[in-house]
Parts: C-alpha cells; structure tokens; sequence
C-alpha cells in the first residue's frame, strides 16, 4: 500500500494579519484562523483514513492539528510534535517556544511533545541554508516513511511545505509560498536508491484546478526549486 501524507498549512496566525508583527514570537492563530480550523472538520475528506498526526511544534501549527482534525482525535489517533517540520526562517513569528512553555500549554490535551527536546526552536544562518533546509525536508520524509501508519497528516508551514513536498509552484510573492491557510494536498511518499520519492496525487492535483497527470519533469522541477532558492536568499529567507 503506498504511504499518503495530507500535508496542510497552519490557519491564520496572528502574524499573518501585517508585515509588523512578523516580530511576534511564536504567535497564536486569530479568531478567524480558529474558525478556518472548524472547517477543516467539515472539508477535509479523509478523516476516517487518518492513522496520524504529526505536527510542527509552534503553537499555531499544534493549534490548527488539534482543533482541525479533531474527528481522528476522537478515534484515539496520535498527534506528535516535530521539530523538523518548524518553519524556515529566524524570524521572531517562526521561531518556536521553549518546552516548558508548551508542556504547560498542551498539558491538557493530546498532543504529544516526547519528540520535542530543550532548545529545539534555537535556529541560525547555518541550519536555513537551501543545502540545510534540502536536508531536513529530507530527513523528515524518512522519518514519515519509516513510520507503520499509511495515511498521515503532516502540519507546518508555507515555506517549509515547499521543501518538505519538492512543489515550488507559486513560490515567488510577497508570501513567499504557494499555500494558502489551512490549504491541504495530498502525496504519495516512496523510496528509491537515490532517497526519497514525493508526488501529489491526481486527486488532491484536480482539487487544486490541475491536470490530473504530472507535467513537470524532473528537469524544470530542480529548476524551478533553483529559481526559487535564488530569490529567497536576495529576499534574505534562505541564507548562503
């Protein structure tokens, strides 16, 4: 059976709402964003297939994963925190809590911080390098591989979705990702002697408005990550 990973965006952060508070730390979602989350309940299709959730651990991605997919919650279905699903970047808004502060805050719920450690949010310029991120979207893909379940629902960010998923599509704006909040695609994770394999499936592909068949070729799609990756270290979102 092949290995189906739900990827979505975290809903509104307060963050979101102006370029000032970027500055924020580890904002929360807004009353808005809460209600996006409700919504995934009723517009997500999959929730009777889900077999986990993993998420990153800043508090509006945790957020969005207990709230939004609160029915496979119900069935007794897992949420564990991730560090290498936390966002690409060194901004205040993108850099995560410290354990102790989230331990009390998801204290009463089931979201699982055993994979979190002390000092997991502590980020610099040699960890947000392109041949960095490449590698930790990697490693996470082997984590969610290694993993029993086959239907997985992955929580994180707008620009780290690009890396984890290898899709750069409308990656160059003034949000710097391609994602909506609390927008979802789904892919099929594999393996091969060269790593790991990612491809969105034909249905989650005719949800977005696509051909149902990949076009991209591996060729324009390593370009277009180039492309990319070269506009955000001028944008100063990637370093070196």
């Amino acid at each position: 059976m092949a290995r189906i990973i739900h990827c979505i965006r975290h809903a509104q952060g307060v963050h979101n709402l102006s370029y000032s508070n970027h500055d924020i730390p580890d904002p929360s979602l807004t009353p808005f964003g809460e209600r996006q989350c409700h919504d995934i309940v009723t517009k997500f299709p999959y929730h009777d297939q889900v077999e986990l959730v993993v998420t990153s651990p800043l508090r509006r991605t945790v957020h969005t994963a207990l709230l939004g997919f609160a029915p496979a919650v119900t069935r007794g279905v897992q949420i564990f925190a991730l560090p290498s699903l936390q966002e690409a970047s060194t901004l205040p808004c993108d850099t995560g809590s410290d354990l102790s502060i989230l331990q009390t805050e998801f204290q009463d719920t089931v979201a699982d911080l055993a994979l979190v450690d002390a000092g997991w949010q502590v980020k610099d310029n040699s960890s947000l390098t392109s041949d960095a991120l490449l590698a930790r979207a990697e490693k996470t893909r082997q984590w969610l591989l290694a993993r029993p379940e086959n239907h997985i629902v992955v929580v994180s960010h707008g620009c780290f979705l690009h890396f984890l998923t290898d899709d750069w599509s409308d990656s160059i704006n003034a949000q710097a990702t391609g994602w909506a909040n609390t927008e979802f695609r789904s892919y099929e994770l594999s393996s091969d002697s060269a790593g790991t394999r990612i491809r969105e499936t034909p249905e989650s592909r005719s949800r977005r408005g696509l051909s149902s068949c990949e076009t991209q070729t591996d060729e324009q799609r390593l370009l277009q990550r180039a492309n990319t990756l070269d506009t955000w270290k001028t944008w100063g979102i990637v370093s070196g």
